[in-house]
């Protein structure tokens, strides 16, 4: 059955609508590049429809599916739900005579999972490939995957205003590339000018400003592109005296009937704040002018802390050209960047994909549902980083979606036919069991769409929500579709207590208050995050009181994000617990262990009841096992240096004689430095250090009576020899080496050496010992390496200086022949 068409728009696309159904015919697989306005998102589902094929046409986001089928229906001047349907999580409107339907890339993956042959479709339209969404990429990949298997007949077409086209092409060809087929945009130019910040000036500013510029130049309507709601709220206000024209807000949060005023012309001049949303498959009517901010959100992972974000980022220069080409699509305009012009060169040229960033537990279970749990034998854009993907295998074991050889379960089914992420469908199926499935449904709807969390309580949010606040309208549909789709637990042992949902969703966040008076709550899975100070209540005093979300020891962390301007992450959303919630949400993660360890300058032993990270219980282990003692003595070897053994006068020369040894000849002779020390620890240090078990006993061990275990044989004969510990001077003294520095050092009163004729030499006559002559006092008075040259020159002004000093002691003129004089005492 086909589907008749009136006369459609005289739109660019209309030119290569022949070629589309011929390439597709022929080949099963085609690119369509075009730019915003040339009809490609409506015009080629219906032109396919009219050859006799069912179209289903996936988009990235909600409100392009939404406005994408209404603009085709009103092109046949049919009601969406006839001959042009759609279909988005919670809402479906389609019939029987259905031709073409639109829906989201998740949406149509969840489809393809039941029925892989895509059962009554022939065509499917890629849209908007360019934004490289989770879904969209995962969508590709598994068509693909049909298309080699159970469907070859399954035609595919991939739509894009930005796109590497010859990447897409050859990964949707089979034998050779795809055709990349082109369809020129709107000839209306589009001036650009840049219009930077002034200095300390926010991005809320900057673009207000470059809205009335744009007023005052530019016919028309204003489109103006934020990074997100909050910004889109901020510059609202900020407009507000701008009396004769509508300010109107468009974001994918926003209720269905808002998001259908924003895009609805009026006879007053418009100026729409949008996010991403309007950037493409959407149609701004009116535009003349363009305001872009240059910045993007986007979620980013970070995995080694387990916190999510959304990061504001430069948004890249394709995108930024399909920005401005919003301003000419029915006439020419002009396109304002809110950055300096000499920035546009940096700009990355494609968004990055956001497989690469994102959390990918979601996409690890669909891989399971589609038998590929590694994804491997897929084709991909980019494929999925295998760390990531690792991680999200972990906690779909964790929740019992996969079995111990990572194969899905039939609870990882139910997970995934939930359409939820992992976390919050098994906080539905199990919260139902525990609280009653209205309270799980009311917690995993907010908990899902958290832009509707005005505070940080979640308690309060509810409340506001029960009480038809902001968005409970979406909120309420989203709960009752939530509720249908789990069994009514008839007394359920936990009734109403939404903060065991949320743990359920996030056990890695329960967290507890690390002091009294704290905001900073460390939560199980190890990272610490803060309460804004808006949670903490304080006395007429100023001291900080139990009410309040900071007066609650535990908290269930539902919205935690990584900030990099702050030490902790912050809390957005959370609810107040207890031990004993947080025990029954997560009894995997609480463990007893027996922890020794170096803390505080000793050895700790002590038996650990943790949540995680958190710890429940200290107890003082009594009698350590003696292998873990060791390993923390060592620890503290390590960490506070050899300098806690016991080194007397004798050992320390000892550790010197042997690294002048080492420099000296090399091996056998040992290394004595700390680092190599350490590492030899088992060589030199044994036996006395198993059987030590305090710092106390470090410190009594005998380093130098130890050290010598490091000596080789059988050159340790001739120790003493090579480096001597002391050395005879002509006085008859024995007088002790000085090995802390590079060369040798003898520190003897002059008057001891008179009559020697030469340095004295060590090490089988290899180094020259360096002499330190001292005065009477023992402070130095000359150093040589030369005694010639000393008496016959450095002695006789020695002697000048010190001869009246020292009366008592002999300065003769003729040190050769003088006999050298012993201390008193020496």
């Amino acid at each position: 059955m086909t589907l008749t068409l009136p006369e459609l728009p005289e739109l660019p696309v209309r030119t290569v609508l022949g070629d589309i159904g011929t390439e597709l015919d022929r080949g099963g697989a085609a690119v369509l590049v075009a730019p915003p306005g040339t009809g490609k998102t409506t015009l080629v589902p219906l032109a396919l429809a009219e050859r006799g094929l069912r179209v289903v046409v996936a988009e990235p986001r909600r409100l392009a599916t939404r406005a994408a089928a209404t603009r085709m229906a009103e092109l046949l001047g049919q009601p969406v739900g006839e001959h042009v349907g759609y279909a988005v999580r919670g809402e479906r409107r389609r019939s029987p005579r259905t031709h073409v339907e639109v829906v989201t890339s998740g949406l149509l993956v969840r489809r393809l999972q039941s029925d892989p042959e895509l059962s009554g479709v022939d065509v499917v339209i890629l849209d908007e490939c360019h934004e490289r969404h989770l879904d969209a990429d995962l969508l590709l990949a598994l068509l693909l995957d049909a298309r080699d298997g159970l469907r070859p007949d399954l035609r595919v077409l991939a739509t894009s205003a930005t796109v590497d086209s010859d990447r897409l092409a050859n990964l949707l060809g089979d034998q050779a590339p795809a055709p990349v087929l082109h369809a020129a945009g709107q000839t209306h130019p589009v001036e650009t000018s840049h219009l930077a910040p002034l200095r300390n000036e926010t991005i809320e500013n900057t673009v207000a400003r470059a809205v009335r510029t744009a007023l005052h130049d530019q016919p028309g309507d204003v489109l103006a592109f934020l990074p997100g709601a909050r910004e889109i709220t901020r510059t609202r206000e900020l407009l507000s005296d701008e009396t004769n024209v509508d300010v109107l807000p468009l974001h994918g949060r926003m209720p269905t009937a808002d998001q259908d005023d924003a895009l609805t012309p009026r006879a007053r001049r418009r100026v729409v704040l949008a996010t991403a949303v309007a950037e493409s498959s959407l149609t701004v009517p009116g535009v003349r002018a363009v305001v872009d901010s240059g910045l993007s959100r986007v979620s980013r992972v970070d995995h080694r802390r387990g916190l999510s974000g959304l990061v504001t980022v430069r948004t890249p220069s394709a995108v930024t050209e399909q920005r401005a080409g919003r301003a000419g699509r029915e006439a020419p305009g002009k396109a304002y960047r809110c950055w300096p012009e000499h920035e546009h060169s940096t700009l990355a040229r494609y968004p990055e994909p956001e497989i690469r960033t994102t959390d990918l537990t979601r996409l690890a279970l669909e891989l399971a549902c589609w038998g590929t749990p590694d994804g491997q034998t897929l084709r991909w854009w980019d494929e999925p980083p295998q760390g990531p993907l690792t991680a999200g295998h972990q906690v779909l074991s964790a929740l019992g979606a996969l079995d111990s050889d990572g194969r899905i379960t039939e609870r990882g089914r139910r997970m995934a036919e939930l359409g939820l992420h992992p976390r919050l469908a098994r906080a539905l199926l199990d919260g139902s069991a525990r609280v009653g499935r209205r309270t799980a449904a009311e917690v995993v709807a907010l908990l899902d769409d958290d832009t509707l969390a005005t505070r940080t309580e979640l308690a309060t949010c509810l409340r506001e929500l029960r009480d038809n606040g902001p968005g409970s309208r979406r909120w309420r549909r989203e709960v009752r579709r939530l509720e249908k789709m789990v069994p009514a637990t008839p007394e359920p042992p936990d009734a109403d207590d939404e903060a065991l949902v949320v743990a359920l969703a996030h056990p890695e966040r329960l967290a507890r208050r690390r002091a009294p008076r704290s905001r900073v709550y460390l939560m199980a899975g190890g990272t610490a995050v803060e309460l804004p100070r808006s949670e903490v209540r304080e006395d007429p005093s100023g001291m900080p009181t139990s009410e309040g979300m900071a007066g609650s020891e535990w908290l269930a962390v539902a919205v935690a994000e990584r900030d990099p301007s702050r030490v902790h992450g912050f809390v957005r959303l959370a609810a107040r617990a207890d031990q004993r919630l947080a025990e029954q949400a997560a009894p995997g993660l609480v463990e007893h262990a027996d922890e020794i360890d170096w803390h505080d300058g000793d050895v700790r032993a002590r038996i650990l009841r943790r949540l995680g990270s958190i710890v429940l219980s200290d107890t003082p282990l009594r009698h350590p096992p003696n292998e873990a003692v060791r390993a923390a003595l060592l620890d503290g070897l390590r960490t506070e240096g050899l300098q806690l053994l016991h080194w007397d006068t004798e050992a320390h020369q000892l550790r010197q004689r042997l690294a002048f040894l080492r420099r000296t000849f090399g091996r056998p002779w040992p290394s004595t430095d700390e680092h190599d020390l350490l590492a030899a620890v088992d060589t030199w240090l044994e036996p006395e250090l198993s059987a030590a078990r305090t710092r106390t006993d470090l410190e009594q061990l005998d380093a130098g009576q130890a050290l010598r275990r490091l000596l080789p044989w059988p050159e340790a004969g001739r120790l003493d020899e090579l480096a001597p510990p002391r050395m005879q001077v002509p006085s008859g003294a024995r007088i002790r080496l000085d090995y802390d520095d590079e060369q040798p050092v003898l520190p003897v009163r002059l008057q001891e050496v008179f009559g020697w004729t030469s340095v004295p030499t060590i090490a089988d006559g290899r180094v020259t010992v360096l002499m330190r002559l001292l005065d009477p006092a023992g402070r130095p008075a000359a150093v040589t390496g030369d005694l010639t040259s000393f008496w016959n020159n450095g002695y006789h002004q020695v002697r000048a200086e010190l001869r009246g000093q020292y009366l008592k002691h002999p300065w003769p003129e003729d040190p050769w022949n003088a006999a050298p004089d012993r201390p008193r005492g020496g």
